[in-house]
Formats: structure tokens, C-alpha cells, sequence
């Protein structure tokens, strides 16, 4: 079992990950809260079929009132109507503010459920048991909660931190290859932005066959929340250091954004922003042409992408909606060498266009 602390105030918290989880869940729930019974689980339908009877049992066996509630899956039901009508349901059940809600499924999931949770009578207590390997390394983490709009990714959303993450690897071994690989490019992204041992590890083909090796998955997840943990407790709003966690990102959401959330994982998006950024990088000398071959050449490594169709000058007009452009400028997170990264604000429109066409036009697109 690994154990990651979050050290945020005013209450730190655990993320812990080890095969079979959710027979512990009930166990560690009632640990957590003592004084609690009502528990509302917002799922999807594919994981509750799946894992749902193996955490209401544990739930049940520690006195937990449990019920479930199924949102529609995918990333174009992220939204504001989707929270509102959760909400409404949560209402209609009785859930009050000693209820408790946790996120049981992959990142569309726990950011939804996050928001529901932290506006739902002002604030109920949130617990996240993310179900795919993207969700695990990254998205349960950090207290991120949001929803899109038509016109960006996650730009209405919270700060509201979980009282626990629970990653049970042994649900991973229900995805398919290419969502395995979608959390795979971002555990490689933990690499590049502050663990070069973990980009090692993924760039030797050591992740090689991880859907089947649970030992060497709960490493991998391990490492990456531990990169994250450390990054948000010294800055967990955002104002500085955690922004390196959107290597990939500026790029990736609006590619994501263009496509109307249909073509891309998320992790894949973040895979193509990185190979992006990192040329930008070396365009403007802040990386060795070696290292940022390494860093392209370790994305590849990981398997096929989706094409990328759109061109440059519509992936510039949707960067600057994103939230992550500040009085009109677009700020990139670059590499400068392997498990280090720098704030770029200075990168030019036309180098931004290019990078994104080159996507368009490189061999393995």
C-alpha cells in the first residue's frame, strides 16, 4: 500500500493506492467519518455495472446509508446542466450537509461531482475514488473541480479539496488499451515537469505492459501523485509553482475545445501539447535538441495518437480563452531539461501557429 500526503491547510489529506481499495473503502470511509451515515456516490453507468456492488457492500458492512447516482458519461456532458441536475436529485434524496459525496469514476467524473460537492448547501464533504489511470495520477488530486463551456475546458470551477482519495488499481484492469495510454501521458508529463527517475521508468518500455502488472501500476500512480501532492501543497491556488502542472495543457484544451470534446482523451490532447510546447522550447533555446527528441520520441513511445486536423490559427484564437492566458497573454509551461520546466510569456503568435501545424503535418499524425 503507498500512502501520498496532501499538506494543505486546514486539513492535510491521504490519497492511498493499493489493489483491491474498494473492500477497504467502507473501513477507511468510517475511519474518516465517524459520526456520518448518508453516503451519495455520483457514478456512470459502465462503473457501477462493474465495481458499484463492491463498494456499496463495503460501505453497507461500516453502516453507511449508501445511494447512487448515475451521471451521463463523456467529456460533452461536463457541464453546468448536468451539475444542476444532480443537485436537484441530491435535493429530492435529502441529502443535507452532513451528507457526503464521492466521485467514483474517471476525471469527467470527479470534476463534475467536485463542483456538485462544493456548491451543494454551500460545501459537503467530498471523497474521490477515481477508476481510470488518468484520474488516478492526476485529476483526484489537487482539489480542481469544473465544468466546461461551449466556448473552453474548465472554465467554470471551484477549489475544493476531497477528505480522501481512494485508488483501487485493480479497476484499472477493466480499461481499454487507450485509455490505459491516456494516463500513461500524463504520469510521463510528472516526469518531464519533476521526476526524471519517472520519465525514465516510462521512456525504458519499464511501463510496458502495466494493465496487467499491478505492483509496477501502483508504483507508477505512486510516484506521479507524489509530484502532485508536493506541488500542491506549496501552491494550491495556483498563484505560481502548480502552473507547471499544465505542461501539455494550454495546447491539449484547446484541441480538446475544437473538436467539441469528441476526438481526444483528455491524456491525449496533453500528449500533443507536450510534443507542441517542446518544440516550442527548443525553437526558442530554452532545451537541448537531445532532450526535447527524448521527450517527443517518450509520447510516441507510449502509442498511436488521434490525428490532429485543426490548424494553428484556430488553436491561437482558442487559446486566448483559456484561463490560463492572463491580460490578453498566453503563458506556456516549456521544458529546459528532463524533470525541469519554465513560464514562457514571450512566445510569439506566429511560432504558436507553426507548432500546431506541425502537429498536423508530422509523420505519426
Amino acid at each position: 500500500m503507498h500512502k501520498v500526503t496532501v499538506n494543505v491547510p486546514p486539513r492535510p489529506y491521504q490519497v492511498i493506492i493499493e489493489a483491491g481499495l474498494l473492500e477497504l473503502a467502507g473501513k477507511l470511509l468510517r475511519k474518516e467519518f465517524p459520526d456520518r451515515r448518508r453516503i451519495f456516490v455520483v457514478t456512470v453507468s459502465t462503473v457501477r455495472r462493474r465495481w458499484g456492488k463492491v463498494l456499496h457492500k463495503s460501505l453497507a458492512a461500516s453502516g453507511f446509508d449508501t445511494q447512487f447516482i448515475e451521471m451521463p458519461d463523456g467529456e460533452a456532458h461536463k457541464k453546468l446542466a448536468t451539475v444542476e441536475r444532480l443537485a436537484t436529485q441530491l435535493s429530492e434524496l435529502g441529502a443535507d450537509r452532513k451528507s457526503v459525496i464521492i466521485a467514483f469514476g474517471g476525471g469527467v467524473v470527479g470534476d463534475t461531482a467536485g463542483l456538485l460537492a462544493s456548491l451543494y448547501m454551500r460545501g459537503v464533504d467530498l471523497v474521490q475514488i477515481p477508476t481510470t489511470l488518468l484520474a488516478q495520477v492526476d485529476a483526484s488530486i489537487g482539489g480542481k473541480t469544473g465544468v466546461d463551456l461551449k466556448v473552453g475546458k474548465n472554465l467554470v470551477g471551484t477549489l475544493h479539496q476531497p477528505r480522501l482519495v481512494l485508488s483501487d488499481i485493480d479497476v484499472l484492469s477493466t480499461l481499454s488499451l487507450r485509455q490505459f495510454r491516456a494516463g500513461l501521458y500524463e504520469s510521463l508529463k510528472c516526469g518531464v515537469i519533476g521526476d526524471a527517475g519517472l520519465f525514465e521508468d516510462i521512456e525504458s518500455d519499464k511501463a510496458a505492459g502495466l494493465q496487467r502488472n499491478s505492483k509496477s501500476t501502483g508504483a507508477i500512480v505512486a510516484k506521479s501523485a507524489k509530484l502532485k501532492a508536493q506541488v500542491v501543497a506549496a501552491d494550491e491556488r495556483e498563484g505560481g509553482l502548480r502552473r507547471i502542472l499544465n505542461f501539455g495543457h494550454t495546447i491539449g484544451h484547446a484541441l480538446e475545445t475544437e473538436s467539441g470534446y469528441r476526438r481526444f482523451l483528455h491524456g491525449e490532447a496533453v500528449a500533443w501539447g507536450m510534443i507542441a510546447a517542446t518544440r516550442l522550447a527548443a525553437a526558442t533555446n530554452r532545451i537541448d535538441l537531445f532532450s526535447a527528441r527524448r521527450i517527443i520520441n517518450a509520447v510516441h513511445g507510449i502509442g498511436p495518437l488521434p490525428k490532429v486536423i485543426a490548424n494553428g490559427k484556430k488553436i491561437l484564437g482558442l487559446m486566448r480563452r483559456d484561463k490560463k492566458t492572463s491580460n490578453g497573454v498566453i503563458h506556456f509551461v516549456l521544458p529546459t531539461r528532463i524533470g525541469k520546466v519554465t513560464i514562457a510569456n514571450d512566445i510569439p503568435d506566429e511560432l504558436i501557429v507553426v507548432a500546431v501545424d506541425e502537429l498536423r503535418k508530422s509523420p505519426e499524425n
